[in-house]
């Protein structure tokens, strides 16, 4: 840009090597800077330019450059600039909600102006209009050709979708890039007692975590007729020591889940894979589980203890080659409304396997 002007290019040294433009009248410089906030203490900024604040892993680095950075500067000023992100436990939408709730007369902060381009959740993302809403330079620096075929792009592939939501609508999502259209996974809500699924035949995945990660086993009901649906029953468990951690490192509110019922937490700082053996024995006395499929990574005194409890098991890999066809075969049941999924509200108790659960079909 300095190049291309000959007023600045007049003025403004360039110092390609180190990513710099001085003024040498005033001494001042414009600087990119890396990303590590603990170099970055001690500025004394005029200006920042924040660009893609949606990509910080942590509010290090905004804190450093904002907090004080600029105290001694009379007019000090903050660009941030930002799409919409995935993570709302960071610092861009806790940004993002302050913006928004200025402009909705919530809160008032004279020195804090907000301008946000993005679309409403109830509005269509696959409208022109809505395009033009949130991209004002449409048809000048981004064509609208190439919008077009990105949105014609994400209604083929399912899995494009929030991408393009995120990106191009500057929408909130919760993952960049969706394998499952939620929406189709919310509409279908329906009620069955866990009492009905008694003595019905069934299958089991079983993927153990390395200790300290998710373990999850899920069972599987085959449909009994033309018109029913598979039902899908998961279990999920995380060590119980970990579980505030977890929250803090992961932005997830596993703690929340654990008091809804939606996940089981095992004593100790990693999972406790006797406790779900004999928990596991408790569901094969419940329900008729004809095989239980596993990774083969980590399962091996596992799998014997559930062979020597009678259960028949068969190895299952993670691989390209064994995922692929059932994954798409999920797909297609989901889209077809032909498959549920259970939204548990566990009573759980130590050692006692009592629960009361809500089935989804998605």
């Amino acid at each position: 840009m300095v190049r291309m002007c000959p007023a600045l290019n007049k003025r403004v040294k360039i110092l390609a090597s180190q990513k710099r433009l001085i003024y040498e009248p005033t001494n001042s410089f414009y600087q990119v800077l890396s990303a590590e906030a603990y170099s970055k203490h001690g500025f004394n900024v005029h200006g920042v330019v924040f660009d893609e604040l949606h990509s910080q892993p942590n509010r290090k680095l905004y804190d450093v450059l904002t907090k004080g950075s600029g105290d001694e500067r009379m007019q000090p000023l903050f660009f941030l600039i930002t799409t919409a992100g995935t993570d709302t436990h960071s610092i861009c939408y806790e940004i993002h909600q302050k913006a928004q709730d200025i402009i909705d007369g919530r809160k008032i902060d004279p020195t804090f102006y907000p301008v946000i381009f993005g679309a409403d959740d109830t509005e269509g993302w696959t409208s022109p209009k809505v395009w033009r809403k949130c991209n004002p330079s449409l048809g000048e620096t981004i064509g609208m050709d190439k919008v077009k075929t990105a949105c014609e792009s994400a209604k083929q592939n399912p899995g494009e979708e929030n991408s393009f939501r995120q990106l191009r609508l500057n929408q909130w999502e919760k993952q960049a890039v969706r394998w499952m259209p939620m929406d189709k996974w919310d509409k279908c809500a329906f009620a069955v007692r866990e009492d009905d699924l008694k003595g019905r035949v069934c299958y089991g995945g079983l993927d153990l975590s390395s200790t300290t990660d998710i373990t999850a086993f899920v069972l599987v009901f085959p449909p009994l007729g033309e018109e029913d649906k598979y039902i899908i029953l998961p279990y999920f468990w995380i060590p119980e020591d970990t579980l505030d951690l977890r929250v803090k490192r992961d932005h997830v509110t596993y703690d929340v889940w654990e008091r809804q019922g939606y996940l089981q937490t095992t004593e100790g700082n990693v999972v406790h894979y006797g406790y779900i053996e004999r928990f596991i024995e408790q569901l094969g006395k419940k329900f008729n589980i004809r095989e239980i499929a596993f990774d083969r990574w980590g399962a091996v005194q596992m799998v014997q203890n559930l062979e020597g409890m009678g259960f028949t098991v068969v190895p299952f890999g993670q691989g390209f080659k064994d995922m692929s066809p059932p994954t798409k075969e999920l797909m297609k049941l989901t889209l077809e409304q032909k498959s549920s999924t259970v939204v548990s509200e566990l009573l759980h108790q130590r050692n006692l396997y009592k629960s009361y659960r809500r089935y989804k079909a998605f």
